[in-house]
């Protein structure tokens, strides 16, 4: 039977921003350990992004090998404490479980976090290359590139916008998700291995990317995220009181504007509609939750069934009391004196399936209103044009999609500039998680190196 982890009451957690989840125990860890079949052609593996030799590490844990187990895990992952928190496991190696199948999968995601916050990362003797490489962002494609560069002797320095590290890891995912001793370790693991760290720089403002190589760096890794939000474009999208998912998450996360004492605290009213069904909606719904908001809706245009977010996070939004609201198109947001009065949604009905298979969404004619106050709107991100139109200005014109994104190869995360790749939510192939941001970066690591190695 599938060990579960310990949760904190909803009612509690309603009121804190401390992990909703507990560790496994010992006994737990060994429990869940023991259920693995140790397949011969382990689907899980292959499952992972980053291809962490699954069954390896779980028979490790086993047999009662714990650091082992640790050092297994990160021969490919940096990030051991993290993914196992934050990854969408049931989409990826626990999707993947034979077990999975008759019965339920082995939590492998849980064995990943108990081996990642009980083992610490082996010093390694580490021979200068004489190369030097700048990663842009801090977020889980830059750490886990920075990693695998230094590993290989390259002197290597991170540059990031915000005045903490760690990308969307800190300001996108609330710390009852992600705790911050667990980031923070992680970070100082980077920093004693030598890789350096710098805040408050903007590449392309603070600094460009010509200037960096005149500063000597022999490539460029480029993980900056996309943080361009995008919005509906409906009447009232402008007025006080509406959010990007972004700005909300990071006020609170990052700037912790829900202490009234905060230098821009954050204005909490009765009621918040959360606009999206992905896991950033989770996130937002579940803070607005904790910061105070009375009643807090998820309003999505389609079905239950369709939300792209964990079944984790959507439980745990409805355990602690988040109204989820389906099948409703959000068509204008009522004023009053320049500030949220309400929001009108139209209801929708599926249609017929399109080429994909996918239905189609139909308006009604029929429309429902909503006595809110604030809205957070989270239906995803594009690319900044920050680095892009600062390089332009350089002549460094790079090849884009229509979307802004940076086209690279999908093996080599190579842009159309050499020296310069691009890897994560700036050039995502595939589902935009950290996991596979993190395997972004660890294909653009392999070929820096290969590149470097013959200059």
């Amino acid at each position: 039977m599938r060990q579960k982890p310990a949760e904190q009451d909803p009612i509690i957690r309603r009121t804190n921003f401390n992990p909703v989840e507990s560790n496994f125990t010992k006994e737990q860890a060994f429990e869940e350990a023991s259920r693995c079949l140790n397949c011969k052609n382990p689907q899980c593996v292959k499952g992972c992004p980053v291809n962490i030799q699954i069954p390896d590490f779980i028979k490790a844990l086993k047999e009662g090998e714990l650091e082992k187990a640790g050092d297994i895990i990160r021969q490919t992952s940096m990030l051991p404490s993290v993914c196992g928190r934050v990854c969408p496991q049931e989409r990826q190696c626990e999707g993947k479980c034979i077990l999975g199948i008759k019965s339920e999968p082995v939590a492998i995601g849980a064995l990943e976090r108990y081996v990642g916050d009980n083992t610490f990362p082996k010093t390694c003797d580490i021979k200068p290359s004489g190369k030097k490489v700048a990663v842009v962002g801090s977020g889980c494609a830059g750490i886990t590139a920075a990693s695998d560069l230094r590993k290989a002797g390259h002197e290597v320095t991170i540059f990031e916008a915000l005045h903490k590290f760690g990308g969307v890891l800190r300001y996108g995912i609330p710390p009852f998700r992600l705790p911050r001793t667990v980031l923070d370790r992680e970070i100082d693991s980077l920093k004693k291995m030598g890789v350096k760290f710098e805040k408050n720089v903007v590449v392309g403002k603070s600094i460009t990317l010509k200037q960096l190589e005149e500063d000597g760096f022999d490539a460029i890794f480029i993980c900056s995220g996309a943080g361009l939000p995008k919005m509906m474009n409906i009447p009232g999208e402008n007025l006080n009181g509406v959010f990007s998912a972004n700005e909300f998450l990071t006020r609170v996360n990052l700037m912790q504007a829900n202490d009234e004492n905060a230098a821009t605290p954050l204005k909490v009213g009765k009621s918040v509609a959360v606009i999206g069904g992905g896991n950033v909606a989770m996130d937002a719904a579940r803070t607005a939750v904790r910061v105070g908001f009375e009643k807090v809706y998820i309003v999505y245009r389609r079905t239950e069934k369709e939300l792209p977010a964990r079944l984790e996070e959507i439980r745990h939004a409805k355990e602690e009391g988040v109204i989820f609201e389906f099948l409703k198109a959000p068509k204008q947001i009522y004023d009053k004196d320049g500030y949220v009065n309400g929001m009108q949604f139209e209801v929708m009905e599926l249609g017929e399936p399109d080429e994909s298979g996918r239905r189609s969404l139909v308006g009604t004619g029929n429309f429902v209103d909503y006595e809110v106050d604030t809205v957070v709107v989270a239906l995803g991100t594009g690319p900044n044009p920050i680095i892009q139109k600062s390089a332009s200005g350089e002549g460094l014109d790079f090849e884009t999609d229509r979307k802004g994104y940076f086209i690279v190869d999908s093996e080599t995360r190579g842009t159309s500039i050499k020296r310069i790749y691009a890897g994560g939510d700036v050039a995502p192939v595939g589902e935009s998680n950290a996991i596979n941001a993190m395997g972004a970066g660890k294909k653009a690591a392999k070929a820096i190196n290969e590149y470097l190695s013959v200059m």
